[in-house]
């Protein structure tokens, strides 16, 4: 059996997230009422539910905790940087001596950009 796997993230905003995703994969949106799929080159790989009651994720220790996250791999860690804040992320945690910096999405999802050194 094989299984196709769709990141699902809940949001008040269906329009702000989904294209803060689809900006972030170079990926397109398919929009319904109470849902939006992100497509990468015809395959579904995200989509934003509504859910108009939806409360951030206080990252990293708060009310209420964290509970999934994504971790994007980079090539060119500035230029993903760039992309991100210009799709409106918003950075959590500097790198400092990591190699990993968390961001939240718009609807403050915490997500790392990670690289390898």
């Amino acid at each position: 059996m094989q299984f196709n796997q769709v990141v699902v993230f809940d949001a008040a905003d269906l329009e702000t997230e989904s294209a803060f995703w689809a900006g972030v994969v170079d990926g397109q949106v398919r929009r319904d009422d109470d849902w939006h799929m992100i497509s990468v080159d015809g395959r579904a790989r995200m989509a934003v539910q509504l859910a108009p009651d939806h409360v951030p994720p206080d990252w990293p220790d708060g009310q209420p905790p964290q509970q999934i996250h994504l971790d994007l791999w980079v090539e060119d860690r500035e230029a993903a940087h760039r992309r991100v804040m210009e799709l409106g992320a918003r950075v959590l945690k500097e790198a400092g001596d990591d190699n990993f910096q968390v961001y939240a999405d718009p609807a403050g999802h915490p997500f790392c950009l990670c690289w390898a050194e």
